[in-house]
């Protein structure tokens, strides 16, 4: 009896794991695994555990995608090792990438959220709306709430779709933003190297020729002295 329990437990596993499959292979957004939970009507604890297991299967497989947690729910995705393959595929269908001020924009929204297009101007040293606009509409930041003070100005943070872009679970796993700040060595030699060094010239010594040859208070070279004339 009890090697039949187990026999009838380690099938419905089984059905609820291919259960998994199906709805993550078939859902545009990652799936979270409170509505797996639900839809399979299995604790969600279970639902974790039974995902941790098909990653792990997949892995040890060498299959060429693997089943991933982000942006809160599990989603499927090809193997890293076989990213030269995807990109050859995608390359016809390439969107434009962002550009060097939308993603330094996207880097302060994503370290300062929430925060304001003035905030993001202050930071910046130029007006972002156009690129904002620009990060709102390919959905990776959104309004999120408003200012308390003065005019209760518009807060922006980041979405799903850019945790889903980065490969991230919440925005807790960005890298500490201290490993992009150099050090105060490589900053003091920066300053070393485009500090500019006046270029200051001996002046000559009292009663004696300037540098170009001249004596205080004689004519300016290439000036030629006013003519006075002879004493009567």
């Amino acid at each position: 009896m009890t090697d039949d329990m187990t026999d009838e437990a380690a099938s419905s596993e089984l059905e609820f794991k291919r259960a998994i499959e199906s709805i993550v292979l078939v859902a545009h957004d990652p799936v979270p695994p409170e509505l797996l939970a639900q839809l399979i009507e299995q604790p969600t604890v279970s639902i974790e555990r039974w995902c941790d297991e098909l990653a792990d299967d997949y892995r040890s497989e060498s299959r060429g995608f693997e089943l991933v947690r982000v942006a809160g729910g599990y989603r499927y995705q090809t193997a890293a090792d076989l990213t030269p393959y995807v990109e050859r595929f995608l390359l016809h269908d390439q969107r434009a990438r962002l550009s060097g001020a939308a993603l330094e924009t996207l880097a302060i929204v994503a370290y300062k959220q929430p925060i304001s297009r003035a905030q993001v101007a202050a930071i910046r040293g130029v007006d972002p709306d156009g690129v904002m606009r620009t990060l709102q509409a390919r959905g990776y930041i959104d309004e999120v709430g408003r200012d308390t003070g003065p005019g209760q100005a518009i807060l922006y943070g980041t979405t799903a779709t850019f945790l889903e872009r980065l490969g991230l679970d919440s925005v807790d796993d960005l890298p500490p933003i201290a490993e992009f700040i150099p050090g105060a060595d490589v900053v003091e030699a920066l300053e070393d190297g485009l500090r500019v060094t006046p270029i200051i010239e001996v002046g000559a010594r009292p009663g004696g020729p300037g540098p170009d040859g001249t004596h205080p208070g004689g004519p300016h070279p290439g000036v030629a002295a006013p003519d006075r004339g002879t004493g009567s």
